[in-house]
């Protein structure tokens, strides 16, 4: 099974927020409340059928870089995910409580 990264572009609404997001190929998460959807098994693959919704449980800070830590809400699948330049920093700052 091959672990490359497959961009693919993609608007959503998020099943969270509600909030409409403009997808770059690179988006896994919400960037207005940080939740995302549990749909890859392999980053862009599309090919996870848990579909349940990852909450942002937590904030690592490495290498001068934010990583949101989700876990899905539906079977507790755990993925760090980096945090984007667009993503509100509020929200990240929240998590680091």
């Amino acid at each position: 099974m091959s672990l490359s990264f497959k961009r693919t572009i993609e608007d959503f609404i998020c099943d969270h927020c509600g909030k409409k997001v403009n997808g770059d190929g690179y988006t896994n998460h919400c960037p207005y409340c940080l939740w995302g959807k549990h749909v890859d098994i392999n980053p862009g693959d599309r090919a996870e059928n848990c579909h349940g919704l990852m909450e942002p449980i937590e904030i690592e800070f490495k290498n001068k870089k934010y990583i949101i830590i989700h876990k899905c809400i539906k079977c507790g699948k755990i993925k760090k995910n980096k945090a984007n330049k667009n993503d509100n920093f509020d929200e990240i700052l929240n998590l680091t409580n």
